[in-house]
């Protein structure tokens, strides 16, 4: 059919628009896509061509500083040091083999350390970074920062790691840190990613260990692009940490080192107390380690030599260690009588050297025997029979729970590991534990402190401190964290007669300054410096009656493992009391000989401020006080840099 001339005139109007349309929208696509092509080939072709070259963008966390650590004077006690380390990533090395024998040729990698790098890699995932070595020099530092990029997965890196600036003096009370393992990961139950870091350091024992989530502070973050090399081309934005928070302990640096040297060369353990308010001055245990080797993880060699010293300086024997108080319990047992009313301040007890129980002699250490002994005459003597008497009237509850008031056979909240409850033993506990009776001689034994008894220099300062004071003293060793005050409440009074407790103190200041006094030779002789004390020595070994009849042996006779423990607790002013010390020294013989002279030295220093002056002594000791202090090495801590950076 044929169109006519208006429709063939019509339908090209209508084909023209169309193509007009279609024609206007491909010249706009073309025009969008010329836009786009400009921007992608102009504007973003540094972007884009870091991507054509296969980077990406990697998000790595940030340590924080670790909280820093000081004594009560502002002395640095444990801190942070600078670390130049080399890290691996094995995602992005590739040839793991190849780049470290290539690294090796620049710098030289401990195999040991090598070894356990490369079992951490295998364990962790990829794209982990790994600690191939750390505590590099400067100068290796900079060999491998100007190689990096030859050296693919491989990053220089700067770090802070732990550093113990007074050594073996704070090893027991602060413990140390140490890298992150799988044991670590299996016992506590804390998901924070910084734990996920290899060798992210984390305390292992003593208050880095109990104060860890506030020292620890919390993770940042940093974005990085790196290459298909691995290759770190820059780092595109950071978010800083939190630091962790800075302690401050109770302690004296000067005092604790003091302590330490006057212990060396003994297997001891001694603990210093404010008798105002219960802050532990100093808190020893003999002999010590240097920390700094746990930190990058000891080596076998070392570590098999702490182990196999038969001093275990491991072990901390001010707060682990439990000893039977021998002696110096005895001041329990008059308390508890006192307080009972079964016995007087005058009341006079036989001792002819024994007390007869029974068939059973029980022996008092002066084999001719005291004759007639009041309870003042018979602790400046220490004389066993007198308690062994009195013991029988009061009984063993009784006197276990003087001891609970008085500090012992409970285990004290301060922050350090293994600390020990120690035992103030009751006729329940024995049948609870042993399913046996309590027997008289149980008693009997108890009442001088040997037997089931035991104790801690811990609760042995304690205790010392409440009867110096007759307050309700507890321990505090942190004494600011954060900057905040950590329990300063005052103590309460002791529900013990003062007139008791007065009668306990004359006793304790003739033990040390009386003619009879068993700890007369380890006397302060400075007037208003005077200490009052109890000597104590505790068996550690049973004498037989053949034994007895021969001689008994002398300590010095006898192996070193066989020997008694030697104790020694005091306070000081005796008119006006304000620092308690404990001291107990395994296997040193008598107390009066071993313990005593220790204590009166660490007394005296606490009172003078530091190593006190000759006239200070007996006369005819001042050769040898003097002599001795010459050959000891004392530290002198740096004090506190005015604006310190924490880095």
């Amino acid at each position: 059919m044929r169109q006519s001339p208006k429709d063939i005139e019509e339908n090209a109007r209508v084909v023209t628009r169309r193509g007009l349309v279609v024609g206007g929208l491909q010249l706009a696509f073309m025009g969008m896509l010329g836009l786009r092509m400009r921007q992608m080939q102009i504007e973003e072709a540094d972007e884009y061509r870091l991507l054509a070259e296969e980077n990406r963008v990697n998000m790595r966390l940030l340590a924080p500083p670790r909280g820093i650590i000081y004594d009560r004077n502002g002395v640095i006690i444990a801190d942070n040091a600078q670390n130049y380390r080399i890290i691996i990533v094995r995602e992005d090395a590739g040839d793991v083999d190849d780049v470290i024998a290539k690294l090796q040729q620049i710098v030289e990698l401990d195999e040991d350390e090598l070894e356990r790098a490369i079992r951490e890699m295998n364990r962790r995932s990829p794209f982990v970074p790994v600690t191939l070595a750390d505590r590099l020099t400067w100068e290796e530092f900079s060999k491998v920062a100007v190689n990096s990029p030859a050296l693919p997965g491989i990053t220089p890196d700067v770090g802070l790691s732990r550093f113990y600036p007074m050594k073996a003096d704070f090893a027991h009370v602060i413990g140390y840190v140490g890298p992150v393992s799988d044991f670590d990961l299996g016992r506590i139950d804390d998901d924070d990613p910084l734990l996920q870091i290899p060798k992210f350091q984390i305390g292992k024992i003593g208050v880095e260990n109990k104060l860890e989530k506030p020292l620890r502070g919390k993770a940042g973050n940093k974005r990085i692009e790196v290459n298909a090399a691995g290759r770190v081309m820059r780092e595109l934005g950071r978010d800083e940490g939190i630091p962790g928070q800075d302690i401050q302990l109770t302690v004296d640096a000067r005092l604790q080192n003091f302590v330490q040297a006057r212990m060396d060369g003994e297997s001891a353990a001694a603990v210093v107390i404010d008798v105002t308010n219960g802050d532990i001055l100093a808190i020893g245990s003999a002999p010590a380690y240097d920390p700094n080797k746990f930190v990058r993880g000891i080596s076998s060699a070392d570590y098999r030599v702490l182990q196999e010293d038969r001093y275990v300086p491991l072990r901390n024997k001010s707060v682990q260690g439990t000893y039977p108080p021998g002696s110096t319990y005895k001041m329990v047992t008059a308390l508890a009588a006192l307080e009972a009313g079964v016995v007087g301040p005058e009341e006079t007890v036989w001792c002819p050297g024994y007390y007869q129980l029974g068939r059973r002699r029980f022996h008092c250490w002066k084999r001719g025997g005291h004759g007639h002994m009041n309870l003042e005459n018979s602790l400046v003597q220490s004389c066993d029979t007198y308690y062994y008497d009195v013991s029988q009237r009061v009984g063993i509850d009784k006197i276990s729970a003087m001891a609970n008031k008085l500090g012992m056979g409970m285990r004290h909240d301060i922050p350090m590991s293994a600390v020990a409850e120690g035992l103030a033993p009751t006729q329940q506990w024995k049948a609870v534990r042993r399913g046996e009776a309590w027997r008289v001689g149980d008693t009997l034994n108890a009442s001088i402190g040997q037997g089931f008894t035991l104790t801690s220099p811990l609760q042995l300062a304690v205790y010392t401190a409440r009867m110096a004071s007759g307050l309700a003293i507890n321990p505090r060793l942190i004494k600011t964290l954060g900057g905040v005050e950590q329990g300063a409440e005052p103590p309460a009074p002791l529900d013990i007669r003062p007139a008791h407790l007065r009668a306990i103190r004359r006793a304790m200041i003739n033990v040390s300054n009386g003619q009879r006094g068993t700890a007369r030779g380890s006397r302060i002789v400075t007037e208003g410096y005077e200490m009052a004390g109890k000597t104590g020595t505790s068996q550690v070994r049973n004498i037989t009656a053949a034994e007895r009849a021969q001689g008994v042996f002398r300590n010095e006779d006898l192996p070193w493992e066989r020997r008694d423990h030697a104790l020694f607790v005091g306070y000081a002013p005796h008119t006006d009391p304000r620092y308690a010390v404990s001291v107990v020294v395994e296997h040193g013989g008598g107390g009066s000989r071993a313990a005593a002279p220790i204590a009166r030295d660490i007394l005296a220093f606490a009172q003078y401020g530091g190593v006190p002056p000759l006239d200070a002594y007996p006369t005819s000791q001042r050769e040898r006080i003097r002599t001795m202090y010459e050959s000891m090495t004392l530290a002198d801590p740096a004090p506190p840099v005015p604006g310190r950076s924490r880095a």
